[in-house]
C-alpha cells in the first residue's frame, strides 16, 4: 500500500518554510537599508576605507618604533612622513624616465603612426589618403557637433580629480590618528557597548582587523610578483622604461581589472612606439599570460591562504563585487567577503553547542 502524506507534518513543514522566509525578508531589508545609508554616507565611508588600508600597509613600522619606546605621536608622524615620500619617490621613478625620453616617445608615436597609416593603404585593406582624409574630417565634425556633451565630460572628470584629491588628503590625516590612537580603540569600544555586545564587538572587530592586514600584504605580494615577471619580460624584449613600468604595474595590482588594463596598456603602447609590431605583440603576450596566472592562479591561492577563503569564493566575490559596483566593487569584494566569513564564523563558535560531558561507564565502582 503505497504511503500517503501526513497532513501535521505538511503543516508544520509549511509553517516552517513561511517562519524563515519571512526571517530572510527581514534580514534582506535590513542589509538593503545598511547599504542604502552606507551609499549615502559614502562621501566620508570611502576615505576612511583607503584610511584602512593604508594603516594596515604602514601599521608594521609604526608598531616596531611604539616598541622602541617612540611615543605615539612621533612614531605615527615619521611613518606618515615616510608613506608620503615613498608615494613621491613612486611617481618620481615613473614620471622622470618618462619625461626625459618623452621626445622619442613622441618621435616614436609619430613613426607609428606613419606605418600604421602606411600599413592601412596596403592590401588586404586598401585605405587611400582621400579615405582617411574624409574619416578625420567626419570625426572632426563629429566632433565640433558633441562640444557640449565634451565640456560636461570634462567638468565630471575635473570633479572626479578634485574628488581624488580630497579623499587621498583626508584618508591620510585618518591614517596618521589610526596610527598614534588605534590601539586605544577596542579598550574604548569595549567601555562603551553593554553586556554581552562589550566581549563579541571587540573580538569581531580584532579578527578583522588581523584579516584586513592580510588581504593587503597578499595583494601587495601578488603586485610584486605582476611586477618582477612583467619587468623581467619587458627588459628581455628591449622595451625601454623598464623600471616605471615595473612600478606601474605594481601600483596599478592594487585596483584589481581596471590597473591591469591600464598597466599592461601602457607596456603594449610603449612597446609599439620604439620597438615596432612585433615586439608590441610579443609584450602583449607576456602581459596576457602574467595576468592570467596571476588572476587565476597566483592571487586566489595566495588570498585563499591568508584570508581563510576558498579560491573558488575569492574568483566569485571579485566577479559579483565587480558586476554590482564596478572598480570599487572589483577592489572591495574580497576583504567584505573575508570579514562576513570572520562573522559567520565568530557566530558558529558562539552557538555552537557545547561538548557533552562523556557518561560514566556502566558498572563502575565508586570508591569512597
Amino acid at each position: 500500500m503505497p504511503a500517503t502524506l501526513s497532513s501535521p507534518k505538511a503543516a508544520a513543514a509549511l509553517r516552517t518554510s513561511a517562519r524563515v522566509s519571512v526571517e530572510l525578508l527581514l534580514v534582506l531589508a535590513m542589509a538593503a537599508v545598511a547599504l542604502w545609508l552606507l551609499g549615502r554616507m559614502w562621501s566620508v565611508v570611502w576615505p576612511l576605507i583607503v584610511a584602512l588600508f593604508l594603516t594596515t600597509l604602514t601599521w608594521p613600522v609604526a608598531n616596531f618604533l611604539r616598541r622602541r619606546g617612540w611615543p605615539p605621536a612621533v612614531a605615527s608622524a615619521v611613518v606618515t612622513v615616510l608613506f608620503l615620500l615613498v608615494a613621491a619617490g613612486i611617481v618620481a621613478l615613473i614620471a622622470v624616465p618618462v619625461a626625459s625620453q618623452s621626445g622619442e616617445l613622441g618621435d616614436g608615436v609619430v613613426e607609428g603612426i606613419q606605418r600604421l597609416r602606411e600599413w592601412a593603404a596596403g592590401p588586404p585593406l586598401n585605405i587611400g589618403d582621400d579615405q582617411i582624409t574624409g574619416a578625420f574630417d567626419a570625426g572632426v565634425a563629429r566632433i565640433q557637433d558633441s562640444v557640449g556633451s565634451m565640456v560636461s565630460t570634462l567638468l565630471t572628470g575635473v570633479g572626479t580629480v578634485v574628488d581624488g584629491v580630497v579623499t587621498a588628503v583626508l584618508s591620510v590625516f585618518l591614517m596618521f590618528f589610526f596610527l598614534k590612537d588605534g590601539p586605544r580603540f577596542l579598550p574604548w569600544l569595549t567601555r562603551q557597548l553593554p553586556g554581552r555586545l562589550a566581549t563579541d564587538v571587540p573580538v569581531v572587530a580584532g579578527r578583522a582587523w588581523d584579516t584586513l592586514g592580510a588581504f593587503v600584504r597578499s595583494q601587495a605580494f601578488v603586485g610584486l610578483l605582476d611586477a618582477v615577471f612583467i619587468g623581467l619580460g619587458l627588459w628581455i624584449v628591449g622595451v625601454p622604461l623598464v623600471l616605471p613600468l615595473a612600478v606601474l604595474t605594481f601600483v596599478s595590482a592594487f585596483v584589481p581589472i581596471v590597473g591591469a588594463l591600464f598597466a599592461g596598456f601602457v607596456a603594449v603602447l610603449i612597446a609599439l612606439v620604439s620597438n615596432g609590431l612585433t615586439d608590441a605583440l610579443i609584450v602583449l603576450a607576456i602581459i596576457v599570460v602574467v595576468q592570467q596566472l596571476e588572476g587565476n592562479v597566483f592571487q586566489p591561492m595566495i588570498q585563499s591562504r591568508g584570508l581563510g577563503l576558498h579560491a573558488a569564493m575569492i574568483l566569485l566575490a571579485v566577479t559579483l563585487g565587480g558586476s554590482l559596483a564596478g572598480v570599487v566593487g572589483a577592489l572591495l569584494a574580497v576583504p567584505v567577503a573575508a570579514l562576513i566569513a570572520v562573522i559567520w564564523n565568530y557566530l558558529r563558535e558562539q552557538l555552537s553547542a557545547a561538548p557533552e560531558e562523556p557518561a560514566a561507564e556502566a558498572g563502575a565502582t565508586v570508591r569512597p
